[in-house]
């Protein structure tokens, strides 16, 4: 069963702006460690960047809450499988809220797309409960 649906957009040109103006300070309290890696590698880094906070967005927006009630930026974090599909993580009180989401005899699971085409970022996140095996 479907628990969560969210979606953001994201001007990749706005984050660049951002990251031109505040820097590490922007980075690092918005971005995991692990995705600043992967963002600074890339040839698009403002673009990479742009993806995961609205990756971070629509993961709140599935949660029910936006960013407003106490879940932390660093909170959601998305990394990619060697097949490049992106993977979202939750901690904090983002996995307390998706914990008490999800079903007694559930097991929630965070589907993430990611897309961009400058000057956008686009993200949808999917929060599916699955029945645990007996």
């Amino acid at each position: 069963m479907i628990i969560g649906i969210g979606t953001d957009l994201a001007n990749i040109d706005r984050i660049q702006g951002t990251l031109d103006r505040f820097g590490d300070r922007f980075r690092n309290r918005v971005f995991t460690e692990t995705e600043q890696r992967k963002a600074e590698r890339r040839r698009d880094v403002a673009g990479t960047y742009a993806k995961r906070w609205a990756a971070k967005e629509a993961c709140s927006k599935a949660l029910g809450t936006g960013l407003a009630m106490g879940i932390a930026w660093k909170d959601m974090s998305v990394t990619n499988l060697r097949s490049g599909q992106p993977i979202m993580h939750v901690t904090g009180w983002a996995k307390d809220r998706l914990d008490a989401l999800t079903p007694a005899g559930h097991e929630a699971v965070i589907h993430v797309t990611l897309t961009d085409d400058h000057p956008w970022a686009q993200a949808f996140v999917v929060i599916e409960a699955l029945p645990t095996a007996s």
